[in-house]
């Protein structure tokens, strides 16, 4: 969840800072790839899987990370469309589905109720976008 999250932050403030949507892709491609690196190191070295039963270090960071990029690049890709509009709606729409799918994650594999990770989600979702909005419209 983070790692999909705070891709959100350099997308949008690049987007909105320098009104060119392939910036704003590199900018997310560069985010998604780096937080995906981040992420499987993470996972990987945070347990060996012997105490846990969590699986091996690599397939557990291979999985994350795998995870994380995908979330990331996901809403990254309507940056290649040359409107900058446009492809801010369509972020936006990609955005949503992927805070569904979060949430319907946490809900089917962690138990947690549905709506409450919406939620959750959803502010944290919020609270990126407008703080990297507002970062990128100050440039």
């Amino acid at each position: 969840m983070d790692g999909s999250l705070s891709t959100l932050a350099p997308i949008f403030a690049v987007a909105l800072a320098t009104q060119h949507p392939r910036y704003a892709f590199f900018a997310g491609l560069a985010s998604a790839i780096g937080a995906g690196v981040s992420m499987a190191f993470s996972e990987g070295l945070s347990d060996t899987g012997e105490v846990t039963g969590r699986g091996s270090p690599y397939q557990r960071g291979s999985i994350v990370g795998a995870g994380t990029f995908v979330g990331g690049v996901l809403h990254t890709l309507p940056f290649l469309i040359p409107d900058l509009h446009v492809a801010l709606i369509l972020a936006i729409v990609m955005v949503a589905f992927e805070l569904l799918t979060l949430s319907w994650i946490r809900w089917y594999f962690f138990e947690t109720g549905f709506v409450r990770s919406f939620v959750s989600i959803t502010l944290g979702g919020l609270v990126i976008v407008g703080i990297s909005a507002a970062i990128g419209s100050a440039g």
